[in-house]
């Protein structure tokens, strides 16, 4: 008989063993994203460190959960708690520094005042994304068709309804978008951010799980090996 509940032990295993699998697709995901690094250099050069770090620590932890999950031993269970505690606190972290991220560009967004928006209009790959934005979406600038500083480029050009009339003293098309594309761009960042949130905090859901269970079978193998520890003295002693 085993030191630790048959099904506890079953369902442990099976989800370090999806945990794992779920590791495993994110290394190779990660791989591929550095085959296309260069590409990639377009959204600001990203770092993909905390995306190998995320990827192997999630593959070496499964397997350590069900190297302790089969073995049953007290040390492995021990080491497996303390990286589930430190994954959970990791991942609150994260989590609460996204959130405070996506309310910091909401606020930028909605006063879309000149100093936070100007930085990103002199790189022309905004530029581009920005005009094919404005062409399918209908609008004008990220806070005001002033973003493109005095001369308002086609993309802006309207002949329909909603349209106003170009800023005096600007080049461009007589009547343009009288709609920003501020809250457009917000809803798309905002679904990034949200998807974020709910990854960060999902995992440290998982984490304390992770913990809780883990606790409860060094409990009892504790248990067990305390039982069987007073058994075998009182069998030496008579």
């Amino acid at each position: 008989m085993g030191k630790i509940n048959g099904c506890l032990k079953c369902l442990f295993i099976f989800f370090n063993v999806l945990f794992g699998i779920i590791g495993a697709l994110l290394v190779v995901g990660v791989v591929k994203a550095t085959a296309f690094q260069q590409q990639l250099a377009i959204a600001g050069n990203p770092n993909l460190a905390w995306g190998w770090v995320f990827a192997l620590g999630m593959l070496l932890v499964s397997c350590l959960g069900i190297f302790a999950g089969c073995s049953e031993k007290e040390l492995a269970l021990k080491v497996f708690a303390g990286c589930m505690a430190t994954g959970l606190l990791t991942m609150m972290i994260f989590g609460i520094i996204v959130a405070v991220q996506r309310n910091k560009l909401k606020t930028n967004l909605q006063e879309a005042s000149s100093d936070f928006i100007k930085p990103f209009m002199k790189d022309d790959a905004v530029k581009s994304f920005l005009k094919d934005l404005q062409r399918d979406a209908k609008c004008c600038g990220v806070g005001s068709p002033k973003d493109w500083g005095t001369d308002i480029p086609e993309s802006c050009a309207c002949r329909g309804s909603n349209c106003k009339a170009k800023p005096q003293g600007m080049t461009g098309p007589d009547q343009i978008f009288k709609m920003t594309c501020s809250g457009l761009i917000f809803v798309v960042v905002d679904l990034v951010f949200k998807i974020a949130m709910g990854f960060f905090f999902g995992f440290a859901v998982t984490a304390l799980l992770g913990l809780l269970v883990s606790l409860l079978m060094i409990y009892q193998v504790r248990r067990h090996d305390g039982g069987m520890g007073g058994q075998s003295m009182a069998m030496k002693g008579y």
